[in-house]
């Protein structure tokens, strides 16, 4: 797909992008008005090359074949299932299978980070965005701590809205955004989402915030593979980028900021 440019403060910030924005700049979203960043974490704050999810993934396999005793390749076929029918696999095994949520984020999130590397330059761009930023994630908060302070940026963060804070109510479900919106006191026009799952910026979008997609390589979901087809940013996604940090790099270049 072709490089392109994507608004921004000045209209024209620079990003790597894998299609067209073809919209006319008047009614491309930019930043001006943003004073509250939310970040999803997993495969958004850090790359997803380093394959880290995919360890949570796995322990996510090995919880239902303990919890149903099956076949790894059955509980593998039940994860992605729940995952594609209700959003996250937890949520689907809360609703069919009345587990503790607490004891499968306990255990999918047991993982070893060596795989992670500290990321300053990322840190330098997040420290320089004015307002307040924010970690919203489907994973727990400690999962989050440990990832977010692994990368270097925990204490960048104003806070962490995990799905325990949003009451195990997950994303994309609208009605986890208006939890976060309504815990963290976040003026939906003043704000701006970074997802890697495309399904998750629609209710964002329709809340008013400024969407940036960052592309990710884990591939485990229908809405990621139709990224591969498409020639222009749907209408719920403002910016697209494989890039983040030097997204919010060129960002904090812009003179007028």
């Amino acid at each position: 797909m072709a490089t392109s440019r994507s608004a921004g403060r000045s209209g024209n910030l620079p990003s790597v992008l894998r299609m067209e924005d073809t919209r006319p700049l008047s009614i491309r979203r930019g930043f001006d008005d943003t004073k509250v960043w939310i970040f999803d974490l997993d495969n958004t704050l850090y790359p997803s090359a380093c394959n880290l999810f995919a360890e949570v993934d796995r322990k996510m396999a090995e919880y239902i074949v303990r919890l149903l005793d099956v076949p790894i390749e059955h509980a593998r076929y039940l994860q992605k299932s729940y995952y594609h029918d209700y959003g996250t696999t937890l949520t689907g095994l809360v609703k069919l299978h009345k587990i503790d949520p607490h004891d499968f984020l306990e255990f999918v999130h047991d993982i070893d980070l060596s795989a992670l590397e500290p990321a300053p330059e990322l840190e330098r761009v997040i420290a320089s965005l004015p307002g307040r930023r924010i970690i919203f994630t489907n994973g727990s908060r400690v999962h989050a701590e440990r990832v977010a302070g692994k990368l270097g940026v925990l204490h960048l963060m104003e806070d962490i809205c995990d799905i325990a804070a949003c009451e195990f109510v997950a994303k994309p479900s609208p009605d986890a955004f208006d939890r976060m919106v309504r815990r963290h006191g976040v003026a939906p026009g003043e704000a701006a989402m970074f997802e890697d799952m495309p399904q998750n910026l629609e209710a964002p979008h329709t809340l008013g915030m400024t969407t940036v997609l960052v592309h990710s390589d884990y591939d485990d979901h229908r809405a990621q593979a139709q990224i591969r087809k498409w020639r222009t940013l749907p209408d719920h996604i403002h910016h697209a980028t494989d890039d983040l940090t030097g997204f919010l790099e060129s960002y904090s270049a812009v003179p007028d900021k």
